[in-house]
């Protein structure tokens, strides 16, 4: 039987996004996007809810992360679920799921941050997701670009079997 990890998110940084270069000399980006819904509880009172999602983005994506996103910036990410598990300083396993994110668009114009660089229209984005059938543009993992490869290494401190 075929399965699917997939994932697409539309929301707003937590945080600018913290860069770092591997020993292996590849860029990996780390931060945190909200999204929320809101709805009417039971007493009538509106509610809103904010869940807050661990995006961690390689090589090409990474490098325009680290020079177009900042805080606040609404973004579209798509991407797979992983989750890597570490032992904590007192042997309690620890478990961290995160979005690999493969495809990002730049939501908003240039008024607000987000897409500042592309089209111009206060409405538009920018796409980093080429090498697709369905076009997009711009940059993925796997697109041939600076990423120096195709294959996205493990998290350094992964150690999972799978």
């Amino acid at each position: 039987m075929a399965s699917l990890n997939k994932v697409m998110l539309i929301g707003n940084l937590g945080k600018d996004p913290e860069v770092r270069t591997i020993p292996s000399g590849v860029k990996v980006a780390n931060f945190s996007i909200a999204t929320s819904e809101s709805y009417t509880g039971k007493d009538g009172n509106r509610v809103e809810k904010t869940e807050w999602h661990n995006i961690v983005m390689w090589r090409g994506l990474a490098e325009v992360a680290e020079k177009y996103l900042k805080k606040g910036n609404a973004v579209f990410i798509e991407g797979k679920l992983q989750t890597r598990s570490w032992d904590d300083q007192n042997g309690v396993k620890k478990y961290m799921t995160e979005i690999m994110a493969d495809n990002m668009v730049m939501l908003g114009g240039r008024k607000d941050g987000g897409g500042g660089f592309g089209g111009g229209d206060s409405e538009g984005g920018s796409s980093y997701g080429g090498g697709r059938s369905e076009g997009g543009g711009g940059y993925s993992k796997s697109s041939g670009g600076s990423s120096g490869g195709s294959s996205m290494p493990p998290a350094p401190e992964d150690d999972l079997p799978f």
